[in-house]
């Protein structure tokens, strides 16, 4: 039965806690995608070495604030939805490609990891937009807005991926 003030569309309704089980889920993963990019993109803005490092380490170290700021708004929207937000004993890695390459100047390495992680979350919040539609227009909205950053942030790396390919970065690690 719904309560008074509340549709089968709405996501709190207690009918439901199936849907919205399900959309704690993804967003708890999204969550933990944003935790983990946090910590590359720290590693990644403190190792590399060469003529162009700067520059890759400054668009990470702008990058790491808006990563951490994703995590807290899906922390704050898994509460909403009556779910508990993982510590890190939930924690799981997965992120291969923003590992740290062997040698510190190899900035393609770094940039390619970037791109990678970028593209991963997304194909994932393009995921939860399409699994939010129609039942929960809150989350959705807040993964549309992230899902634009993490565009721009790919975008951004792509460019840096085709100065380098073009030779510019050849020097430094390309």
């Amino acid at each position: 039965m719904t309560a008074p003030g509340q549709s089968t569309r709405d996501i709190l309704a207690p009918e439901n806690a199936a849907k919205r089980d399900e959309i704690i889920g993804m967003l708890t993963k999204a969550y933990w995608m944003e935790i983990e990019t946090v910590m590359n993109y720290i590693t990644n803005s403190v190792n590399p070495d060469g003529v162009r490092a700067r520059e890759i380490a400054e668009s990470l170290e702008q990058d790491i604030t808006e990563e951490l700021g994703h995590a807290q708004l899906f922390a704050r929207r898994i509460k909403e939805l009556y779910g508990v937000v993982p510590g890190s004993l939930d924690f799981r890695a997965e992120q291969r490609d923003l590992q740290p390459p062997e040698r510190q100047t190899d900035l393609t390495h770094v940039i390619k990891g970037v791109i990678a992680a970028e593209s991963g979350a997304i194909t994932f919040y393009n995921q939860v937009i399409e699994a939010t539609d129609g039942i929960d227009p809150v989350t959705q909205d807040m993964m549309i807005d992230v899902l634009r950053d993490e565009q721009g942030h790919r975008r951004l790396f792509e460019g840096f991926l085709r100065e380098f390919e073009a030779g510019a970065g050849q020097g430094a690690g390309g």
